[in-house]
């Protein structure tokens, strides 16, 4: 059945601007990265973090680039372009005729259909699904903020800001009082005992035991993720109200603001993590007890460095889309070149290849199926990431020259919009 409210379907290749889909496929190698090492499963981890304490000097480089460049710093720029999509999304069906209202609860529909997903997601494939989070902070965030005036929105992300700036000051100074107890006292080991981390979805055998681990994981991460560690609500705010302005899709109007972003939110974003990668490879001693300091630190300079990366992204954007100034062409390859053209044919696919990559990871590497992931390393498993992306690259680039839409995205579409009438173009 179609769906009567609305006057027009999802959005058309001609209609998709260059820097969203180059951020999106480009971050989903960031994504790769970061979720492999939660793969590393049966090896002592520090606290609050996914890498293995033990390797060789090439493990211990590759560990160290992570933290600084990926952790923590990959789902706040997709909150920000999931975001910044519902407000393009809104715009463009209340552009073609639909009522305001409808096009808020087409939003809406899509959030909890994406909530739904995370949930299947989870329960087949990966604890730390990231769909549910957005789903949910994007049905709260619709509902409260998605009509409210700029300055409403301006005001709410500084109030989440400074919200989320005194939690982790008070953690830095609480971490500063126990970094003084020793290491073998009582209240030093319970808080080890606090902070301990289980790995049982991974190296447990029996798969449909593992399904509980892994939605029980997901359920507590969906709720902290998604709206109380308040870096996606700031985000879904910062992109509705970079939305109104159109700042992706013309960001040669906005170049002065994209570099400045770009500038400080990378180099807080790169700095913020260091003090966690040097005591990572053991340059930056911290007592093991104190060390869950890394991780509000890494969840605050993470929203400045995800913000960095979306500026950096418009920039180049803007740069491939003055070189399509009047080509002849259409095909996304022969306009923006190879490589340029195959990552936007995988953010143009961004859910698929999400998906893809719990399919090319979870069977391979946890110990319910092949259990490559216990003899792995923080190297071999950076190498295994970036050729679970490239897989992804290539069947992105074999269904944007056939033209095909990512399987994810055709039932993503076909939910949100129903089954196109004979006179619509087909979603």
């Amino acid at each position: 059945m179609p769906t009567t409210a609305l006057t027009r379907g999802p959005v058309q290749a001609s209609e998709r601007s260059p820097a969203p889909d180059l951020a999106r496929g480009f971050m989903l190698l960031l994504i790769a990265i970061a979720n492999t090492p939660f793969y590393l499963w049966g090896r002592e981890v520090g606290i609050g973090s996914s890498h293995p304490i033990d390797g060789s000097v090439l493990d211990q480089i590759a560990a160290f680039l992570i933290i600084v460049l990926v952790d923590l710093r990959t789902y706040p720029m997709f909150a920000f372009l999931f975001g910044y999509g519902m407000m393009q999304l809104y715009n463009r069906q209340v552009a073609s005729g639909t009522t305001e209202d409808a096009a808020r609860r087409l939003l809406q529909k899509r959030n909890a259909l994406l909530l739904a997903f995370g949930f299947v997601h989870a329960a087949l494939l990966w604890m730390g699904d990231v769909l549910g989070a957005y789903g949910l902070a994007g049905l709260l965030m619709v509902w409260l903020f998605f009509q409210v005036k700029d300055r409403t929105l301006i005001v709410w992300a500084s109030i989440f800001g400074g919200a989320l700036a005194l939690l982790t000051a008070f953690s830095v100074i609480g971490a500063w009082f126990v970094a003084q107890l020793p290491a073998d006292s009582p209240d030093a080991q319970a808080i080890l005992t606090g902070f301990a981390s289980s790995d049982a979805a991974m190296t447990n055998t029996s798969y449909l035991a593992t399904i509980v681990e892994r939605l029980g994981f997901w359920v507590v991460g969906t709720v902290a993720q998604g709206l109380l560690m308040l870096v996606v609500p700031m985000m879904l705010l910062l992109a509705f109200w970079a939305g109104r302005r159109r700042i992706l899709e013309n960001p040669g109007e906005h170049l002065p603001l994209l570099r400045r972003v770009a500038i400080v939110g990378i180099t807080i974003g790169w700095l913020g993590p260091l003090p966690s990668a040097l005591d990572h490879v053991g340059i930056l001693a911290v007592p093991e007890h104190a060390a869950w300091v890394f991780l509000p630190v890494q969840i605050f300079t993470g929203f400045f460095g995800g913000l960095g990366y979306v500026a950096l992204f418009g920039l180049l954007g803007h740069r491939v889309a003055l070189r399509r100034t009047g080509a002849p062409s259409n095909n996304l390859f022969t306009t923006d070149g190879p490589f340029t053209g195959a990552v936007q044919a995988v953010g143009k696919r961004s859910l698929t290849s999400y998906l893809l990559q719990s399919v090319l990871c979870a069977p391979i590497l946890a110990a319910w199926g092949f259990g490559l992931g216990q003899h792995l390393t923080s190297s071999t498993m950076l190498l295994y990431a970036v050729l679970v992306w490239a897989i992804t690259v290539v069947f992105a680039v074999w269904q944007e020259r056939t033209g095909r839409r990512g399987p994810a995205e055709v039932a993503l579409r076909r939910l949100v919009y129903g089954r196109p009438a004979k006179a619509q173009v087909p979603a």
